[in-house]
């Protein structure tokens, strides 16, 4: 018998159950703490792309060789040269609507410029609705001859698992891949990066630009307490088996 009466079988039939409890408790409040670690990760970054977009005055276009996301990407810059519509390209996408929660579906237009300098960027020009896809229902929104275009620098998007491969032979792009895109419009000198553009209203009002949301979502404490509330509540399931296990040994005729 050990203390309180309670025999040694009891105790033991805890052992596997236990380890068990430990084991989850640990990974729940592993996940907690990266969640607070990816809390502090977040804020540093939106106020890295807060500083960089919208105080930070614009700078010019990094040289291709000198392009680096971890200080160049979120950089507002301006670049100037001249629009080739010809070569634009569509890439599927979402953008807020009028009505709240909703969102609108089209496209946003990615426009080689050629620059002045030499070379060409491609530039998100903006949004625009499934119905006006064909550039014909938009011509007024074309910009000729020189312009300069202030915008904020962007890398090279990831495709993930959810997210359908492009198919160039037909136009349809689904993230932003930059290089692929430049090399379905024969672009041997585009820059590694694209610029999105402002919200400065285009030709007849499309694209729409401005896209760019510096005001990233931070709800990693939330996620953080949620992990943490789990694992308080392994704990209290556990003691309460635990202690129920013990009482009904203790209960047993011997």
């Amino acid at each position: 018998m050990t203390r309180e009466g309670t025999p040694d079988g009891a105790w033991r039939s805890l052992a596997v159950p236990g380890v068990a409890a430990l084991v989850c408790l640990a990974i729940l409040l592993s996940l907690g703490t990266w969640q607070l670690q990816r809390k502090a990760e977040k804020e540093a970054l939106i106020a890295r792309i807060i500083a960089r977009a919208r105080v930070e005055p614009p700078a010019a276009l990094p040289r291709a060789e000198e392009w680096n996301p971890e200080q160049d990407e979120f950089r507002r810059v301006r670049a100037t040269g001249t629009f080739l519509h010809a070569s634009e390209t569509l890439v599927h996408g979402l953008a807020a609507g009028t009505t709240p929660g909703r969102a609108l579906q089209g496209y946003y237009v990615l426009t080689p410029l050629k620059l002045a300098e030499g070379g060409t960027v491609l530039v998100n020009r903006g949004f625009i609705p499934t119905e006006l896809k064909d550039p014909g229902a938009r011509k007024a929104g074309e910009i000729q001859g020189e312009t300069s275009v202030t915008g904020i620098l962007r890398g090279p998007e990831a495709r993930t698992m959810f997210v359908p491969p492009p198919e160039p032979a037909r136009g349809e792009w689904f993230h932003r891949d930059i290089a692929g895109i430049a090399a379905s419009r024969g672009l041997t000198d585009a820059k590694p990066y694209l610029v999105e553009a402002d919200a400065t209203p285009n030709p007849g009002g499309w694209p729409k630009g401005g896209q760019l949301r510096v005001d990233l979502p931070n709800n990693h404490l939330q996620y953080a307490f949620t992990w943490f509330a789990i694992a308080a509540c392994l704990l209290g399931v556990f003691a309460a088996f635990a202690w129920r296990r013990l009482r009904d040994t203790e209960a047993a005729p011997s």
